[in-house]
């Protein structure tokens, strides 16, 4: 993975907040993602798409729904960089609540049979 590729997919806010949800190395969906995010279904999937392009995620099939992770062969370089921005970011509002609206929408059993 070439640097210029993945810190243009960092570049845009929508983008980092899906990463830094996604480096806990949980598999999440597009409808938990979206809850999280309180941004629009297609919103989120042109940036899902614009990491899986990158190779920085990696997605997943299941009937009518997608699943997202971080692509498992990831640099290990890539890998600490996130794990900075996740460290770097802990006390910023944004992210907390991403994090907490996605606990809100991980325990709702049917977000994503709906």
């Amino acid at each position: 993975m070439l640097l210029e590729i993945f810190t243009k997919a960092l570049a845009d806010q929508t983008r980092l907040r899906l990463l830094l949800l996604l480096a806990n190395g949980r598999e999440l969906c597009v409808c938990e993602l979206t809850q999280a995010l309180e941004l629009a279904q297609p919103k989120i999937s042109r940036h899902l798409a614009i990491l899986r392009e990158a190779s920085v995620l990696q997605d997943r099939k299941a009937g009518l729904w997608v699943y997202y992770c971080l692509h498992p062969e990831l640099p290990t370089w890539a890998l600490g960089v996130l794990a900075g921005l996740q460290s770097g970011s802990a006390g910023e509002a944004i992210f907390q609540l991403d994090q907490q609206r996605l606990s809100a929408a991980e325990r709702q059993v049917s977000s994503c049979t709906s």
